[in-house]
């Protein structure tokens, strides 16, 4: 038998303010038959038409974030903040060293006022390295500090676009002035090494753009605009590449994390998914002071099935199994293969009387039938977070685990926890 455990991905504190689940808690909706030909995407499924990759659903996440499931935006915060830091650290040391450039060979002052900027540019991408480290508010955390990372380049670029209007440079200063034209197509271009959507890559592409052409009115009277606009063009175009780039790293990663955390067999979710939303669920339950309900299923003489029938009728068992649970919860309801016939349902907002009510009406529903013919049934345990007084997830998963082996040794087929049974 399954034990609470195992290793979670380190998103599991995020700010849960993100997180985007169905919170209809009304007792007896039932969510939609489960399908095992299609595939379920993160927390919603993914019938109708696919393309490419990804289905119809999915391609809305490429355009905005706001709908995202919370186990992407989860993991996408992580890889944005930590690609964030990298290139922070990168331009943090290399800022400064630019400096030297500068004082080596333009003008006194001219290069002081670029010193200036860029110890205020250094201290900025300091920052982004040292304040960004709450794991309460990651996804916070990795918005803010990739605008920041966006922003400082544009506006040090428009300083030093002012600074150098004002002098007349020839020779390797000329040259070496000219290098900070380049600073757009650089910020625009670094755009590709972050998993983005179309509306995030454009609001981050922004900034750098009104830079670049508040820098050419600066210029307006010698401006040679075939030239200037040319050069616009060729920035537009090259954030439009970008844009290409950050959207297919954002749907490997969805296609990804769709195989990842569903089983295939039963369209439940899979141990290490269905433990990331349990921790989270934990988390926002501790928060808002409301219950939270934990359900360990196990099949009774399940490996009867596999001994004596052979483990594609096994597979045909779980899989009816799993069809009939989901057919019975509610949408908010989470279900989870946790192993072998093991089956975990998390269910929010849930006290332990309202969740046994829903659990004996699943048990007396049937978990399909067995292939000798007769009912397939099962033992289960509940737990409840405020009732038991849990102190984390995995000490509630394990009081129900604790029951589910209570309802085997009382006979099996019946539920066991702490509740109060209606008459």
């Amino acid at each position: 038998m399954g034990r609470a455990g195992g290793a979670l991905a380190h998103a599991l504190s995020m700010n849960l303010r993100y997180l985007s689940v169905n919170h209809d808690d009304r007792p007896g909706r039932a969510q939609p038959m489960l399908r095992i030909k299609k595939f379920e995407l993160l927390g919603r499924k993914a019938g109708g038409a696919q393309f490419g990759a990804l289905a119809r659903e999915e391609l809305s996440w490429l355009l905005l974030p706001e709908r995202h499931p919370v186990l992407l935006e989860a993991q996408r915060a992580d890889m944005l903040l930590s690609r964030t830091k990298l290139v922070a650290a990168l331009f943090a040391l290399l800022t400064p060293l630019w400096g030297i450039l500068d004082w080596l060979f333009f003008p006194e002052a001219l290069a002081r006022g670029l010193l200036i900027g860029r110890a205020l540019a250094t201290l900025a991408f300091v920052s982004i390295l040292a304040l960004f480290n709450d794991p309460a508010g990651l996804a916070r955390n990795a918005r803010q500090a990739l605008l920041l990372l966006f922003a400082v380049p544009s506006l040090f670029f428009l300083y030093s676009a002012v600074l150098l209007e004002q002098h007349a440079l020839s020779g390797m200063a000329q040259a070496l002035a000219a290098t900070h034209a380049f600073l757009p197509f650089l910020v625009l271009a670094g755009l590709s090494i972050f998993p983005l959507t179309v509306l995030e890559t454009a609001l981050l592409a922004l900034p750098i753009l009104v830079a670049k052409a508040g820098a050419g009115l600066l210029y307006w009277p010698d401006v040679d605009w075939p030239q200037a606009l040319g050069a616009f063009w060729l920035l537009l175009l090259i954030g439009a590449v970008a844009t290409l780039a950050s959207m297919s790293q954002l749907a490997f990663i969805i296609a990804l994390m769709r195989s990842a955390i569903r089983d295939r067999l039963t369209g439940a979710f899979s141990r290490q998914g269905g433990g990331e939303l349990l921790a989270l669920q934990f988390l926002q339950s501790v928060r808002g002071a409301t219950p939270l309900a934990v359900a360990f299923i196990d099949l009774d003489y399940f490996k009867r099935i596999n001994d004596e029938h052979g483990h594609e009728a096994g597979d045909r068992a779980l899989a009816s199994a799993a069809g009939c649970m989901a057919r019975q919860l509610r949408a908010v309801d989470i279900l989870v293969r946790w192993g072998g016939e093991e089956f975990v349902i998390v269910m929010p907002n849930a006290t332990a009387d309202r969740a046994a009510v829903a659990l004996e009406r699943l048990r007396a529903g049937g978990f399909g039938e067995r292939p000798e013919g007769g009912p397939l049934t099962a033992s289960i345990g509940l737990a409840e977070r405020i009732e038991d007084q849990a102190d984390d997830w995995a000490m509630l998963l394990e009081l129900a685990d604790a029951r589910m082996y209570e309802a085997k040794e009382a006979g099996r087929d019946r539920l066991v926890g702490r509740y109060r049974p209606v008459e």
